[in-house]
């Protein structure tokens, strides 16, 4: 049977214990930020084995099998009826919403909730170690109808209408996709696990709460704890001397004070899933993390020493 993990290097493997776990963290799920730490690390538990390297996971949320992204935000019972087999076919918990209205809608407020859901969870694929894996259409808000199984549908329900593009996502997206090119501490080569770095003697992850604080053992357990930080460096294992870190916030809950780290000069805002169209953020020093948001900072880098 299936084993995911299985495979030796060279082999990469669809991941979709990402597609559920990153789906069930945005969707409000209970107990799932334990999870979805393993998941941004691009699945260790699962990969670290037999000389695999930490590209191993392909890292995605849909698929040409299952909803799009815009479905996965707009339906929580899919509409297969068209496939001819009594709406029996294809995957039947798809961990979705539809945040109160069913399909499509006008209603603005539920458009920008789904809008600012869909933003989190492009935000979280392409911030996770790992190779991201993106649906074709879903940049641009591609729907299918509900319809989560379209083999059978050569038509309208599967074809991509590029003159109805949400410019706005695309332009995020493209955001996402420069973010992950300029910073290649999130695209690493080596698992993370924590280890001390030669050249600082930091860790090369970091697990940290909003205030500051690392969670202990029972944080992870704890069914409230739903804003999770992340510090990233160069693994240790690299041998690089760089300074460079970044730093990532995913908060499914509440609005909150945020206490960034103290270990660089300051830290510069990258991303705010609530301000999409903002990009000049600049250095932070305290932060708040708005209720359901993504954000992502980097380092600034020391000052250059006086010379006598």
């Amino acid at each position: 049977g299936y084993q995911l993990g299985g495979f030796p290097h060279p082999f990469q493997e669809w991941n979709d214990r990402f597609r559920d776990g990153v789906r069930r963290f945005w969707k409000g799920d209970a107990g799932q930020t334990r999870d979805l730490a393993a998941r941004l690390l691009g699945s260790a538990d699962k990969f670290d084995h037999s000389g695999r390297g930490a590209g191993t996971s392909i890292n995605f949320v849909t698929s040409h099998d299952g909803f799009t992204l815009e479905d996965l935000v707009s339906f929580t019972i899919k509409r297969n009826f068209a496939n001819g087999e009594d709406n029996r076919d294809g995957h039947h918990e798809n961990h979705s919403d539809s945040f109160g209205v069913e399909g499509p809608t006008d209603d603005p407020v539920i458009l920008g909730q789904r809008a600012w859901r869909k933003r989190n969870i492009l935000a979280t694929l392409m911030l996770a170690q790992g190779v991201p894996m993106l649906l074709a259409g879903d940049e641009i808000g591609h729907s299918q109808g509900g319809n989560n199984n379209a083999y059978a549908q050569d038509n309208a329900t599967s074809w991509i209408d590029w003159s109805r593009a949400d410019a706005g996502l695309l332009r995020f997206v493209q955001r996402l996709t420069a973010l992950r090119r300029d910073l290649p501490i999130l695209r690493q080569k080596r698992f993370l696990h924590a280890r001390q770095r030669p050249s600082d003697g930091l860790p090369d992850v970091l697990w940290r709460r909003a205030d500051g604080s690392v969670p202990q053992s029972e944080d992870w357990h704890d069914p409230s704890f739903r804003c999770l930080c992340v510090e990233l460096r160069f693994a240790a294992e690299r041998g690089d001397t760089s300074p460079d870190a970044v730093f990532a916030v995913f908060n499914t809950g509440p609005a909150t004070a945020l206490v960034l780290p103290d270990t660089a000069p300051g830290w510069e805002l990258l991303l705010d899933t609530t301000r999409p169209e903002h990009d000049a953020f600049g250095p932070v020093p305290v932060h708040e993390v708005p209720a359901q948001s993504v954000l992502l900072f980097r380092s600034l880098s020391p000052l250059p020493k006086e010379t006598p």
